[in-house]
Formats: structure tokens, C-alpha cells, sequence
């Protein structure tokens, strides 16, 4: 598998400008807020948002100054949910460094989350990005919407499986969803080509979010099960085939050990033995790879060139990556 500075290499100078620009968007004359958002810059993930912002606009036009735009408005109101989303979960760890609220708690925390909204809604006005508004808007909406139907179905652990890919839909497919109709947009793309790339987007998602899922199932550093979710009484797909394919009193069973056993290391590992055994893994991995076809399918319709190459590595990526 390409690791992703390989993937990067067509939109490298971009990705290096854009750093600059993305800490310039976050600065603050309040020294604490500075403070804070230069511990976000220096902890942040993979840059995967802006590779699909760049790479979607270079496979439908030239990459701009609207481009960095975009990438710099996904980010910021990306970081703002991750910053709003540790509050919510009570996480004190994100990608092995300590969170924001658990560095400077919830109250400040709810408020650089706010900061960072801000700063991406003004980046948008300064610089006349309206379309580039309503598409990253319409995802935080969807990624909210997403959130709180989690949480209200997850009282009854007992979804079907078009819910479970309705949550995700809107939860996580959404964002990068946008990612990909930004760079389209801003590359001054026909409305139809905007959609095409959305969609493209939302089945990478989709594909993205199981094989999140699919982690959960697997083995951690020192071969143990890992649990999180189970942990979180999220129900996934794996668990959710899995208890479609058993009796009743099983099925009862099961979510017994999920609603009311989720601390028990032992109960945690015999709900993975379960999930591992009924072929649940099998049958996620299957429609995980059935959405990168669909991903795929929709890129044949542009002409080749090293960003649809990019593209559709960074695809292979997500469903390949080993965390």
C-alpha cells in the first residue's frame, strides 16, 4: 500500500502553502486562544480533508486561490466539530495526544470550537465563497443531524442496517462529501460535475466509516481486542449483521452484554468472538469494498490524469490503512 506522502506528491507545493495559510486562518491576538489553536496545528491527522479538496479540483479544472479557500474552510469547521465532539464524548485523547478539554476543559473548549466556526464562516464571507458556504454548511448540518440520531438510537441498541447507513451517511460521509464538491466548485466545475464528485465523496465515506467500524473488531498493539465501540454502545455494522443472523434469545443475550457489560473486558471480548464468528467482519469488508467500486465507477467518467490517479489512491487508502 502507497503510504500517503507518495499520494501527496502531485499536490505537494499545495499542501505546503496551504499549511501556511490554515495557521494564518487561526490566529488570534488573545494569547491563550493562540496558545491553544497552535496545539491543534501541531497535533492534527493526515491532511486527508485537503488532499480531497486539491485532488477534486486539479481532476476538474486548475487549482485557485478559491481552492485554498475551501481547503482551509473544511478544516476549520472540521477541527471545530472534532474540538465540539470531545466535549460531547468525554474524550480526553485524540490520535494519541491529550484533547483540548482535557487540557483546558470544556468550557474553553466549547468556546475555541466556536472560534473556529467563526473563523471559517468570515473566511467565506471576506472572500466571497458563497457556494463554497452552503456546501461545507450543508455537511455540518448533516454531521449534526448524524450525531443525534446516534445517540437517540443507540437506547434501543436494535438499528437496522438503513439506519446504521443513514447515520454514517450523514455523520461522516457528509464532510468528506464536501471536501470533494469544494474542490470541484472552486475549479469553477458545471453544477452536475459538483454533484458527481459529492456523491464520489460520500461512497469514500461511507466506505471510510466501516472500515473504522471494522478496527473495532481487530487486534490492538499487543493482540487484544480493542472494544471502543462496543465500549460506546455504538452499534456497528459487523454486530449489527451479526444480530440479524441469530435467535432471539441470542440476540437478547448479546445486547444484554453491549447496554449493560460494556466495562467488563471479558464481556467485550466475547461480543468481538461473536461478531468474529457469525461472519459479521466478512460481510462489512464486502460492502466496504462494494462502495469503493461505486466510488470507483463514477471516477471513470473523468479523463485520466495524475489527480484522478491521486484520487482513487487515496481511496485505496482509506480501505486499506492499518489505523
Amino acid at each position: 500500500m502507497l503510504k500517503l506522502k507518495e499520494i501527496q506528491k502531485p499536490i505537494q507545493e499545495e499542501l505546503k502553502s496551504f499549511e501556511k495559510r490554515f495557521k494564518a486562518s487561526m490566529k488570534s491576538s488573545v494569547p491563550l486562544l493562540d496558545r491553544i489553536t497552535q496545539y491543534i496545528i501541531k497535533t492534527k491527522g493526515k491532511q486527508m480533508r485537503p488532499m480531497f479538496v486539491f485532488f477534486s479540483a486539479g481532476l476538474c479544472g486548475k487549482i485557485n486561490d478559491s481552492t485554498y479557500n475551501g481547503a482551509s474552510l473544511v478544516e476549520l469547521l472540521h477541527t471545530a466539530s472534532l474540538v465540539h465532539d470531545d466535549v460531547v464524548d468525554d474524550a480526553y485523547e485524540r490520535r494519541s495526544f491529550f484533547s483540548v478539554n482535557a487540557l483546558w476543559k470544556n468550557k474553553i473548549s466549547v468556546l475555541v470550537g466556536d472560534y473556529l466556526l467563526s473563523k471559517g464562516l468570515l473566511l467565506s464571507v471576506k472572500h466571497n465563497e458563497l457556494d463554497l458556504l452552503r456546501i461545507v454548511s450543508e455537511a455540518v448540518e448533516q454531521m449534526s443531524e448524524g450525531e443525534l440520531l446516534q445517540i437517540e438510537k443507540a437506547r434501543k441498541l436494535d438499528i437496522q442496517e438503513s439506519v446504521y447507513f443513514e447515520i454514517i451517511r450523514k455523520k461522516t460521509a457528509s464532510l468528506i462529501a464536501s471536501c470533494c464538491a469544494s474542490g470541484a466548485s472552486s475549479s469553477g466545475a458545471s453544477a452536475e460535475m459538483v454533484q458527481k464528485l459529492h456523491l464520489f465523496g460520500e461512497k469514500v465515506g461511507i466506505a471510510f466509516q466501516i472500515k473504522d467500524d471494522l478496527f473495532d473488531f481487530g487486534l490492538d498493539d499487543v493482540g487484544k481486542p480493542i472494544g471502543n465501540d462496543i465500549k460506546e454502545k455504538k452499534m456497528t455494522l459487523p454486530l449489527i449483521y451479526a444480530l440479524q443472523n441469530v435467535s432471539k434469545s441470542e440476540k437478547r443475550r448479546i445486547i444484554n452484554l453491549v447496554k449493560n457489560h460494556n466495562e467488563d473486558r471479558n464481556k467485550i471480548a466475547e461480543v468481538i468472538e461473536f461478531v468474529r464468528a457469525s461472519g459479521g467482519m466478512d460481510y462489512a469488508t464486502q460492502k466496504m469494498y462494494a462502495y469503493q467500486d461505486e466510488a470507483f465507477a463514477i471516477l471513470e467518467e473523468f479523463p485520466n490524469n495524475e489527480y484522478k490517479t491521486g484520487l482513487q489512491q487515496l481511496v485505496r487508502f482509506t480501505t486499506e490503512r492499518k489505523k
